[in-house]
């Protein structure tokens, strides 16, 4: 037994704590422990604390600050994690000081995934009014993947067979811890790059594995990458029958790497024939259209009459048009002479002067015209007008 547990004096408080602290580390010092984590709490020192319970108990949990974990636990995941127990003396409670931690079998990580995806599609990051357009000859591709697999080069021959094109690759882990980081900041830096090396679609791709080697790619911080990017994203992770999360969130599902590089890029050949037939026929159409042209032009001239024709009519319509005018104008010349004849005789018959000749006179005074004795006083010079002459008078009376 202890020596301290058999002293007779009194224990400090610190010195049966410290005593509890040694003891459990004795006795625990690596432990596994299986149990469903709750209560997760990450304050601003990176360290993460946690409850680990079962069905009548609850373990605390510490997962100091660089710890690396295969897994990012969430609120209700099964997990086993490894550790020591230890003591926490200010709180007198007993916690385990986790170093490592992985979910416990498969069905709890396929519960945990179902979960996850509930979660994501609840917030419409799966929507299809989501999904972007991939475009029809992207100039530049960038690719999120391993630089030392076979995935970027089935990728880069593919494309090179296809549709020569710029191909950018942002190297990442595709497996394994901080996978899931590395993938997304690929995505990330894609989006944050501008001008003529911006890509205007993403691979995000790796090779088959098992349904481990493929978590990253159900990550929440890979399916967020995605969901936030501007650029389109193809996801090309494993076989044909593999499906991960990123399969739900990218704008289009390709089965293998390969299958997105043939859908990312079409096929140069299939497009130089689209182009030689596209030029026949627009050819052959507008051939068909200056024939039909010509033809109906040919129909047009022979009813339209010659220009001379034409201006030989009008220039004989115009001679016969000037000839009657004239004609009318010398009649009606002749008329108005006529009828100005006939004036100047009206006017002559009521001239004075033809007055005068029948033995009238006409008295004046100046420019006045005499007509009454009242315009005539004693004395006053008028003149009188005959027929054959004038005469100068005065008034007497």
């Amino acid at each position: 037994m202890n020596d301290m547990f058999i002293k007779k004096e009194p224990l400090t408080v610190t010195q049966i704590s410290q005593s509890i602290k040694m003891s459990l580390e004795d006795r625990f010092p690596y432990v596994l422990v299986k149990g469903e984590v709750t209560s997760i709490k990450k304050p601003a020192s990176g360290h993460m604390y946690f409850d680990l319970k079962d069905d009548s108990s609850i373990l605390h949990g510490i997962c100091w600050r660089g710890t690396k974990l295969d897994i990012v636990p969430e609120e209700g995941m099964e997990v086993i994690v490894s550790g020591k127990v230890t003591s926490y003396p200010q709180r007198s409670n007993y916690q385990m000081i986790v170093s490592s931690m992985e979910l416990a079998g498969q069905g709890a990580l396929l519960k945990m995934l179902e979960d996850r995806k509930k979660k994501l599609a609840a917030e419409g990051l799966f929507d299809a009014s989501r999904k972007k357009k991939l475009p029809y000859m992207p100039k530049t591709i960038g690719v999120v993947t391993s630089s030392t697999g076979a995935v970027i080069q089935d990728i880069m021959h593919r494309i090179e067979d296809r549709f020569p094109t710029k191909v950018l690759l942002i190297p990442s882990l595709v497996q394994g811890t901080g996978a899931d980081k590395t993938i997304a900041k690929g995505i990330d830096d894609f989006n944050l790059i501008q001008g003529e090396d911006r890509p205007e679609v993403i691979i995000v791709a790796r090779g088959g594995g098992s349904f481990e080697d493929l978590m990253p790619f159900n990550e929440e911080i890979v399916i967020r990458a995605v969901a936030n990017s501007e650029i389109p994203v193809i996801s090309a992770v494993g076989h044909e029958t593999d499906t991960t999360l990123i399969d739900y969130v990218s704008d289009v599902r390709a089965p293998t790497p390969t299958a997105a590089a043939e859908i990312a890029v079409p096929v140069l050949s299939e497009i130089m024939s689209f182009l030689l037939k596209s030029k026949q026929t627009m050819y052959n159409s507008v051939n068909m259209q200056i024939e039909k042209r010509a033809h109906h032009l040919n129909a047009m001239k022979r009813g339209l009459i010659h220009p001379n024709s034409l201006i030989e009519n009008y220039m004989q319509r115009l001679d016969a048009s000037v000839e009657r005018i004239n004609v009318a104008m010398n009649n009606s010349l002749v008329k108005k002479q006529e009828v100005i004849t006939s004036y100047k005789r009206l006017l002559e018959s009521y001239s004075y002067k033809n007055v005068l000749s029948r033995g009238y006179a006409m008295i004046s005074s100046g420019e006045q015209v005499i007509t009454s004795v009242n315009d005539l006083t004693t004395g006053q010079e008028i003149s009188i007008h005959l027929k054959d002459g004038d005469s100068k008078a005065k008034v007497a009376q």
